[in-house]
């Protein structure tokens, strides 16, 4: 490694899952994963939304609280399933502006 930096090398990092075997694989696990993390957030919406509805209607406070906390966290879980790899992406860019 002091050799390398001795002479001036420099180290390089191109990111590309299709390097390693099964890159691709890891893929579409991942896609899977990020698909059932969106089914299960619409799943959470309507029960919550069920539950907020049911409280509202039978002037339970506790419950429709609860029922209005499922939406919004559902919703909020939805965009950062949708907002991961543009996340990632951001950070691991700005990462390779560091010299």
């Amino acid at each position: 490694m002091t050799g390398l930096l001795l002479h001036g090398g420099r180290v390089t990092l191109h990111a590309n899952p299709s390097e390693l075997p099964g890159g691709a694989v890891l893929q579409r696990l991942a896609n899977g994963i990020g698909g059932w993390a969106l089914v299960l957030a619409l799943i959470g919406l309507l029960l919550g939304a069920a539950v907020w509805a049911l409280g509202a209607h039978s002037q339970n406070y506790h419950q429709s609280v609860a029922g209005r906390r499922a939406v919004v966290v559902s919703g909020l879980a939805a965009l950062v399933v949708g907002a991961a790899p543009g996340i990632v992406n951001f950070f691991f860019h700005a990462g390779q502006g560091v010299h």
